[in-house]
């Protein structure tokens, strides 16, 4: 056999991605930048490609193999990357389906079928079925950005398989091509078909005939040591090959990883759902007590059986999904049973199996949950797992490495004991959760790769681990593949005469070991090319933020990206992240791919430039720090937070672009403007307008925000105090952004509050959260004015005298920005605390006030960072009490996000975010719908984008006021008009 594999090391990257771009490949990346973002995927292992190829069109794909055959590079196959087990990363050129080769082919209801390419992400399949009233059987929790490329590799199961099978059981065929360039269409066959394929001779006769003769001579090892329950995945399915299951090639080769053929279309199987389903919640005294009850709960045929541990649930900090845990029955473990029927059937359905459940030893209680809302948030946290698991509640990371093992169902109580000791013995931890349903459980561990002692302890562990699930009767894999981190342990399971079998059928298949070289056969060591390794020693980069719950450590703050996707999303589902990826589907502009390029810059081996590196620059450039990855990445990423301390090192000493001087720095030049507002106006609309925004870094298409002609501070300084004032003081924090531009949303703030009886106060002088200069990365100034903010509200704080914001970009500053910045200082950290948004103040502190009554519906915008720190549902309650009629948009970021959408080379991806849910969703608003927005940036951007005008809730509130009570009105607020002409 000739090993490709092991050639590779004499290639050039340049050269081989020149070839690749000379024939005809598809879009190729060489470049330092991309080779970094594609080293790793969501395992422990690292490895650095020579280039990556993205095909759009079939014959890109035969044409890369051919390049790659010619000069002898391994090629890997990469869906979503979200592969646990190392078999997406690879040392040769990497073929990622996921951003152009992706259509959904064919759909036919009546066959009940899907033709598609493997670069389809599932959720997109499953929207084009459920218009047919039809899915695909197989959901992994990486459903919003997993693709069926990557699911056929791996043999994908997820959370249902219990009833819809796995995705080997939902192939119908596939179409393939080998490294030797052979394309071939799979399916079942009979012995008819076998004979007449045989007979033409070509090169598809030759592969039908070894595999065909492999399977005749070993019919009995492969019906007694293969397939012997449904999650045993490890190693090749040679089971299918068998006659009683007609010879199915294409099933054959799902869960080959991508080491026998590459697939260029695939023809799977739809299923018509149960029309109705219930969620009954069953608690437990511990896993091990959840385990055990699984087999008499498989008798009520549940469509998914799953269970989690409180390890699990004790990790989560997000208030919505903190809140729906709170509410789970009393217990330490707890199994999610789902049943599917008819509205009539499911009560008794779910009574029937809560009281097998309450029969078993260790039953604390049950639920059955009928609110749908509250169910997704539920299972929200089941599917956010393999994030969540990654740091254990002392902070400790925690790895993959053992975390798909499974065995029959009966052995999943006795497994998991003998597991929970093993791990005791090597002083590990682990959350476990899974599919208990199918005894396969996910578990991410301690392991310390950082040195000698501990790399030695994950080999002694996982071969230890090995032995136990072969000693009850399991598989290493249950559906995540075995890839560099179970191959090596393969012959503890199978033993050497099937080791050989698999050695026999990848040589068939690919007789170059050009295909993934190293996963299932020849692999390489489970300790090989870590992604953290006790040899390399990151560059020593000092930091300005104190990133505290990383140690202080940069390099542990971004690999705190595993790689478990979620930013891939191509929808919200109630997440903010990742606006700029939603827009371009590049991985450089995703969370993911921006982390992977950070922690490639600790290394200093493929990224070598540290702070200066123009690779990280370009792909931190369009992240529009909108906070949404620090709430919505289960594993807690902030590219915000890394972005800033980034751009203060990269520019230190440098020029800055324009943007970073016209708006990083508008809060202290809006003061001079705000003493001539109308000169200032009539200079940023008049001909000179166009020069001023390119002397500004500001984009030609933007239209600057108008100043107004009275600043907030200058009308409020003025006043006399109204109200009674009965609950104490309150301090309104007077942004910048609508003191300058929009004070009617801080007028309207006090109306507000002196009416529900609060009395008013300001900071002295003009104060500043400095969340321009955190943005842009100017962290020095950023301080000092954090020092002098600190400083001014220092007395309100230690009087107890809540801060309440209207902005929320600058309420999420104060309570999160500033401590950071002033890291150890008690009083920023108490001022942190200390802030409010609006709704909160009303609602927690002034719960008997009574809000004006409106009769209306209303769409409103959440602001990202107020998404990313207290969430909306404070603004939910009170709009609610109000007798509005509300609907929270699931929109995500609304594209302007501050400076970024003024930006030069901005503007398209800025108004593509606001696209994709917000825009539209405002153009298709009846027109006494209210649009409700509290941020700056999201009114500008509907202002800009459409003929409406967005809302505060501040607004919305003092416009309802009783117009007899004027001494709670400074002023007449009125809420926004629409415009009066039209704006594509």
């Amino acid at each position: 056999m000739t090993t490709t594999a092991q050639g590779h090391g004499s290639l050039d990257a340049a050269a081989v991605a020149e070839a690749l771009r000379q024939g005809d490949c598809g879009t190729v990346a060489g470049d330092r930048g991309t080779r970094a973002q594609y080293s790793a995927d969501a395992s422990n292992y690292r490895r650095i490609p020579l280039a990556v190829v993205f095909p759009r069109e079939r014959r890109h794909v035969l044409n890369a193999l051919g390049v790659c055959r010619r000069l002898g590079a391994p090629v890997t196959c990469r869906g979503a990357g979200t592969s646990t087990s190392g078999q997406a990363i690879g040392p040769g050129v990497v073929l990622d389906f996921s951003r152009s080769f992706n259509r959904l082919l064919a759909l036919d209801p009546h066959a009940r079928t899907a033709t598609v390419q493997p670069g389809l992400v599932l959720d997109e399949l499953q929207t084009a079925a459920a218009g047919h009233g039809l899915l695909f059987g197989a959901d992994p929790s990486t459903h919003s950005r997993c693709t069926l490329g990557g699911m056929i590799g791996n043999n994908a199961c997820g959370s249902h398989s219990l009833a819809w099978g796995r995705t080997a059981d939902n192939i119908v065929e596939l179409e393939v091509v080998t490294y030797r360039g052979t394309v071939v269409r799979l399916g079942e066959m009979t012995q008819e078909e076998i004979d007449e394929a045989i007979a033409a001779g070509d090169d598809r006769a030759e592969l039908i005939a070894a595999l065909h003769r492999l399977a005749q001579r070993n019919l009995a090892v492969l019906r007694t040591k293969l397939g012997q329950f449904p999650r045993q995945v490890s190693g090749y399915a040679l089971e299918q090959l068998l006659p009683e299951r007609r010879f199915h090639l294409a099933r054959a080769l799902v869960g080959s990883e991508g080491t026998l053929a590459v697939v260029l279309s695939a023809t799977v199987r739809l299923l018509r759902p149960p029309p109705e389903r219930a969620l009954v919640v069953l608690g437990f005294s511990d896993a091990c007590a959840a385990a055990d009850a699984v087999p008499a709960l498989l008798g009520h045929r549940p469509l998914a059986l799953e269970g989690l541990d409180h390890a699990l649930t004790d990790i989560v900090t997000r208030p919505e999904t903190r809140a729906a845990i709170d509410t789970l029955p009393a217990a330490r473990a707890w199994l999610f049973a789902e049943l599917g029927g008819t509205a009539d059937t499911l009560p008794g359905q779910a009574e029937a199996l809560a009281e097998a459940a309450q029969r078993a030893p260790g039953c604390t209680g049950s639920e059955v949950i009928t609110d749908p809302a509250r169910a997704r948030r539920l299972w929200r946290i089941r599917e956010d797992g393999a994030g969540l698991a990654t740091r254990s509640p002392d902070g400790r990371e925690a790895w993959p490495g053992w975390e798909d093992a499974a065995v029959p169902p009966d052995q999943l109580g006795s497994y998991l004991r003998e597991f929970t000791v093993l791990m005791d013995r090597h002083r590990l931890q682990g959350a476990v959760y899974g599919h208990f349903g199918e005894g396969c459980l996910h578990v991410r561990i301690t392991f310390d790769f950082s040195t000698e002692e501990g790399t030695a302890v994950f080999r002694t562990f996982v071969t230890d681990a090995a032995r136990l699930i072969a000693a009850h009767g399991g598989s290493l894999s249950g559906e995540h593949g075995d890839g560099q981190a179970r191959s090596a342990l393969l012959p503890l399971m199978y033993g050497p005469e099937i080791i050989a079998l698999f050695e026999e059928f990848k040589s068939v298949w690919d007789p170059d070991n050009g295909l993934n070289p190293g996963m299932i056969v020849q692999p390489l060591p489970v300790d090989t090319h870590l992604r953290v390794s006790p040899h390399r020693t990151p560059l020593p980069l000092a930091t300005v933020l104190p990133f505290s719950a990383d140690d202080g450590d940069f390099a542990k703050a971004t690999r705190r990206c595993v790689g478990v996707g979620k930013c891939r999303s191509a929808s919200g589902g109630g997440d903010v992240m990742c606006p700029s990826y939603r827009v371009t589907r590049d991985e450089k502009d995703s969370t993911r791919g921006r982390a992977r390029l950070l922690y490639e810059m600790t290394q200093g081996e493929v990224i070598t430039d540290g702070w200066r590196s123009t690779e990280v620059r370009d792909a931190l450039d369009l992240c529009l720090s909108c906070k949404g990855c620090s709430a919505d990445c289960p594993v807690g990423v902030d590219v915000a937070t890394y972005k800033s301390e980034f751009l203060h090192h990269h520019y230190q000493g440098r020029l800055r672009p324009a943007s970073h001087y016209s708006m990083g720095w508008l809060p202290l030049l809006a003061r001079p403007a705000a003493r001539v507002p109308r000169l200032v106006n009539a200079l940023t609309s008049s001909r000179l307008a166009p020069a001023l925004k390119r002397l500004g870094g500001i984009a030609a298409q933007r239209e600057v925000p108008r100043f107004a002609d009275q600043t907030f501070l200058s009308w409020f300084r003025r006043r006399t105090p109204q109200g009674d004032g009965r609950r104490g003081p309150v301090m309104l924090w007077a942004d910048s952004f609508n003191n300058h531009f929009s004070p009617e949303v801080l007028t309207a703030g006090v109306a507000v509050l002196e009416h529900a009886g609060f009395r008013v106060r300001v900071p002295d002088g003009t104060q500043c959260c400095g969340l321009t200069w955190i943005t842009t990365g100017q962290l020095g100034v950023a301080r000092r004015i954090a020092r002098r903010t600190t400083a001014a509200l220092r007395p309100a704080v230690r009087a107890g005298i809540p801060v309440v914001g209207l902005e929320p970009s600058c309420t999420a500053a104060l309570r999160s920005d500033l401590p950071e910045l002033l890291d150890g200082d008690e009083d920023a950290r108490a001022l942190g605390r200390s802030a409010r948004t609006l709704a909160e103040l009303l609602v927690h502190q002034a719960p008997d006030w009574q809000p004006p009554q409106v009769a209306a519906r209303s769409i409103s915008q959440t602001h990202c960072h107020q998404h990313a720190t207290s969430g909306f549902s404070a603004d939910s309650t009170l709009l609610a009490r109000m007798g509005i009629d509300n609907t929270t948009l699931d929109s995500g970021c609304c594209g302007l996000a501050g400076n970024f959408g003024f930006e030069h080379g901005h503007y398209e991806v800025s108004v593509a975010a606001g696209e994709q849910v917000l825009l539209p969703a405002v153009r298709a608003a009846a027109a006494d719908t209210l649009i409700l927005a509290d941020g700056f940036s999201c009114r500008t951007q509907i202002a800009q984008q459409t003929r409406r005008h967005g809302t505060h809730l501040a607004q919305l509130l003092a416009h309802a006021l009783p117009a007899s009570d004027t001494s709670a009105r400074p002023a007449a607020p009125t809420l926004p008009t629409d415009k009066e002409h039209t704006r594509d």
